[in-house]
């Protein structure tokens, strides 16, 4: 009976050492991209990272920075609802589903520093942000004309993420740890997206031009394999 008891505790310790070995060769990240470029965030480990950070306190760019950005995010997932239910196109249901992952991440920012969510629970197509309503009527208009210019727009919505989020990283006054953690992120993911637009453009025998990135920059993202981790 001891010989078995042995036996049994021997065999729990192998599985366990075999589990443990297993995890650490697929370490979890906060960046999940999958083969078509599709980047999803890993909001579980990006909030207990946040958490882990200072409250520092924001400043009024900072602030204006995260609604922003939140409402910037709803576009494009709601952009890419509305042209899947339109087109029926994978691409569009994918990452619309993993733009929901990019709003969640915002939110978080949102909920540590207290602050009126625009979102709320706005439908489809609706913003508060004025700028960011007249860019979504535009693009839907375009999307809504064929699957070809559903795929453009994509691509310049992701454009319009990336350019606004270089430009808020570059910012001074926008310096606090977890809003750079947040941003650097969704900068991965947009880059990825706009990789993936283009990809399928190109398999359709089509060039995408940039609308609101430089061409240098637009070519360095273009030119880059997707990007994943932390």
């Amino acid at each position: 009976m001891k010989k078995y008891t042995n036996l049994m505790a021997a065999i729990f310790l192998l599985f366990t050492f075999m589990a443990c070995n297993k995890d650490d060769e697929q370490p979890q990240t906060i960046i999940n991209t999958d083969t078509e470029g599709t980047t999803s965030i890993n909001n579980v480990m990006l909030g207990q990272q946040i958490n882990a950070l200072p409250n520092e306190p924001l400043s009024q760019d900072e602030t204006e920075s995260i609604l922003l950005m939140r409402e910037e995010e709803k576009m494009a997932r709601d952009a890419y609802i509305v042209f899947y239910q339109k087109w029926s196109q994978p691409i569009f249901n994918n990452i619309s589903k993993a733009e929901q992952t990019h709003m969640d991440a915002v939110l978080l920012l949102v909920k540590k520093y207290s602050l009126t969510d625009p979102v709320g629970s706005n439908p489809v197509g609706t913003f508060i942000n004025t700028d960011i309503q007249t860019l979504y009527n535009a693009f839907i208009a375009q999307g809504n004309i064929s699957y070809i210019e559903a795929l453009k727009a994509g691509a310049a919505i992701e454009e319009v993420d990336i350019r606004d989020l270089q430009n808020l990283l570059s910012e001074d006054d926008i310096n606090n740890q977890d809003i750079d953690l947040v941003y650097s992120n969704l900068l991965k993911g947009s880059r990825n997206h706009l990789r993936s637009f283009v990809k399928v453009l190109q398999n359709q025998g089509i060039a995408y031009t940039p609308i609101y990135l430089g061409q240098s920059d637009y070519n360095a993202i273009i030119n880059s394999p997707f990007e994943s981790g932390r």
